[in-house]
């Protein structure tokens, strides 16, 4: 079984140019938190201070996230920005291009360095880059995991978050969770981090009964809104309970668009009932908390980074997981 973080994404803001030298210390802790090998915490923090330099000398609003993996054994690093983004992307990544300033490794070099790499760029009204860096010790690189991704944020001026995410891969199915708990602050906190712990415990059971599992956990907190997404290879299966939404993203725009049960998990919360829904080939799904909107278009591992601020409404919180639907490959001794 595969499972993720519990702890929110690691944000630095590149509003200065000593904030390059911290993203590079947090992509090496986290790195070293994920207990990489050898030397690749250094490469995830030569990763970071070669896109948060960009964003100090090319960029405006830039921002850097860093977390562990969604799935799998390794670090994401993520640089996304307002613009005024790149007019030629490809000729950004050749070699030597965006070395003037930096260690002189250039987005060349760091695409090289990555695992996995992944850069969009738009101009106009919807200015904006968005870099993603994968780092993995090896062996971690299944393919069916690069279709994934996640990100959970505190409200702005908080250290802790009152939402959380997870994903797990087990034999049987991926199962996301997003919860929010009740209000702000540290007691949500503790709310959301008592229903991700009991999911991590069972989380291939039904999952009307993961959630009536989190609803005896909660008794004592203040509650939470809770979201379970249960992947199958041609449709997915949603149980909700509160705000917490699940929606299927495809080229042609979202097909389906559903919201939890009105309550609350650990509150008289009713009898939760699952909606299953159909999976177009190469669609993503999503779950998320009340804490973005929709606007939104592209698939993982991008999405997330891209979920930050101005979709968020000031001072909330947010967490969000999506899951491309490509088939996932299998397992040794696992057809």
């Amino acid at each position: 079984m595969t499972r993720t973080f519990t702890v929110p994404t690691a944000q630095v803001r590149i509003d200065h140019h000593s904030a390059v030298h911290l993203a590079a210390e947090t992509a090496r802790a986290v790195a070293r938190e994920c207990e990489l090998p050898g030397a690749l915490p250094d490469q995830a923090a030569v990763i970071a201070s070669e896109l948060a330099t960009n964003l100090d000398k090319h960029a405006s609003d830039g921002t850097l996230y860093v977390q562990p993996l969604p799935l799998g054994h390794g670090v994401e690093i993520t640089a996304a920005d307002r613009g005024p983004g790149m007019h030629d992307p490809e000729r950004c990544l050749a070699d030597g291009y965006t070395t003037s300033g930096t260690l002189g490794v250039g987005l060349g070099a760091v695409k090289r360095m990555a695992t996995h790499f992944t850069m969009r760029s738009a101009d106009g009204t919807d200015a904006g880059t968005w870099a993603c860096a994968r780092l993995t010790a090896t062996g971690e690189q299944r393919p069916e995991w690069q279709g994934v991704g996640a990100i959970c944020l505190p409200a702005e001026g908080e250290e802790g978050c009152g939402d959380a995410r997870g994903i797990v891969d087990t034999d049987a199915a991926r199962t996301a969770v997003v919860l929010d708990g009740l209000g702000h602050g540290r007691a949500a906190e503790e709310a959301a981090q008592a229903a991700l712990r009991t999911f991590h415990t069972d989380p291939d059971r039904p999952l009307p009964e993961v959630v009536t599992r989190m609803n005896r956990a909660l008794r004592h907190t203040r509650g939470a809104a809770v979201g379970l997404l249960r992947l199958h290879h041609d449709r997915a299966d949603y149980c909700g309970i509160g705000n917490i939404r699940a929606l299927a993203l495809t080229p042609r725009g979202v097909e389906h668009r559903l919201t939890g049960q009105p309550g609350i998990v650990g509150w008289g919360m009713p009898a939760p009932r699952v909606h299953g829904f159909p999976l177009s080939q190469g669609a993503t799904a999503v779950l998320h908390s009340d804490g973005i909107d929709a606007r939104w278009a592209l698939d993982p591992p991008l999405p997330c980074s891209v979920f930050r601020r101005p979709c968020c409404p000031p001072h909330s919180p947010m967490a969000i997981a999506a899951s491309a639907t490509t088939p996932r490959c299998s397992r040794p001794g696992h057809p």
